[in-house]
């Protein structure tokens, strides 16, 4: 029998995604009479807005979402190459879908462990269909460029003849640390791609924006890959409840965000990338293994309730591993100073 989770530091715990107090929820915001298709309507409507794009469109994935968009980038320009981070979500987490499915090609730019620079950019030598930026870049800890690196990055990919695309699965905690409004951030891509189950705290899904030409393709290729889904509703009322619920705490998240990691780098048994947090996400680097620390994971849980993150990544030295955290509504409600207590348990 798997433990019961009293409280959680996990973005996606079982705790928050609990389905009765989902349903419960969706009764309070959905009045009889309402139509099917209208909370999806108003959904890609408040996105378009909010992205300052002419139209947008649902997809049950952001899988989906993004292999479509360099799709239709693809075909518009005739090129089938693409440029992204090697740690890019395509690359790490999508079973090269993009080949795959699309007959599209990654070329890797910048390092690693670090974020792409426009002189990583000016050493690509081939014709490009889009370049892919994510905000931030979750897998090297929540990393953002310079808003003058996102300006000169963008109008280099536009420059020449490809399309600029943002991978924004967390756009909305991207924001708290440009201080822009969303639509000045989204009007240097030409393709904006949003979650609704991170940031937002829905159930599942997300939104592609772009201009209207550009989304009526996505929409062919959206119903080819079997996204168009008739009844798409509830992940839509439970998007609309974080875009008017949760999405104006993100500086609330972020501030926390920085307080935690203060307190773990006070500590001194583990230290934060960033060491000062630019949005709600970042990593936590431990003195030790992967391991012991998934073994210790599981230990807190079944003592005391508390899920911590269960999956750490490998680092190149064996003794040393990392884990990803995230401060949403759920993390709240522990202290820095508790944080910080649970961190030095895990070795």
């Amino acid at each position: 029998m798997a433990p019961e989770i009293r409280r959680s530091l996990v973005q996606h715990s079982l705790l928050r995604r609990d389905p009765h107090a989902v349903l419960r929820r969706l009764l309070e915001h959905v009045p009889p009479g309402t139509r099917p298709d209208a909370p999806g309507k108003e959904l890609e409507q408040r996105i378009a807005d909010l992205l300052g794009k002419p139209a947008a469109l649902f997809f049950p994935s952001g899988t989906m979402a993004q292999q479509t968009a360099l799709r239709v980038h693809a075909e518009r320009t005739g090129r089938r190459t693409f440029a992204a981070h090697p740690q890019c979500h395509l690359a790490v987490w999508e079973e090269e879908g993009y080949n795959a499915v699309h007959g599209l090609r990654h070329k890797q730019v910048g390092d690693h462990h670090g974020l792409i620079t426009f002189d990583d950019l000016a050493e690509v030598r081939e014709p490009l269909a889009a370049l892919l930026l994510e905000l931030p870049q979750r897998d090297i800890g929540g990393l953002l460029p310079t808003w003058e690196d996102l300006v000169a990055q963008t109008k280099w990919a536009r420059d020449g003849g490809a399309a600029a695309h943002m991978d924004g699965a967390r756009l909305w905690e991207a924001q708290t640390y440009y201080e822009r409004p969303f639509a000045e951030i989204a009007d240097l891509f030409d393709t904006v791609y949003v979650s609704l189950y991170k940031g937002l705290e829905g159930v599942r899904g997300a939104v592609l924006a772009g201009d209207q030409e550009t989304i009526d393709a996505a929409s062919v290729w959206r119903r080819r890959l079997g996204g168009a889904t008739p009844d798409a509703w509830p992940p839509a009322v439970t998007a609309l409840m974080g875009l008017d619920e949760v999405l104006p705490r993100m500086a609330e998240f972020r501030d926390h965000a920085r307080a935690v990691a203060a307190a773990i780098n006070a500590d001194g048994y583990a230290r934060t990338r960033p060491e000062v947090p630019q949005t709600p996400l970042f990593h936590i680097h431990l003195p030790a293994s992967k391991d012991a620390v998934a073994a210790a994971a599981k230990r807190i849980l079944e003592e005391t309730g508390v899920e911590l993150p269960q999956h750490p990544k490998a680092s190149p030295d064996p003794t040393r591993c990392g884990i990803e955290l995230t401060i949403g509504v759920a993390s709240l409600e522990f202290t820095p100073q508790e944080v910080a207590d649970l961190i030095r348990q895990l070795r």
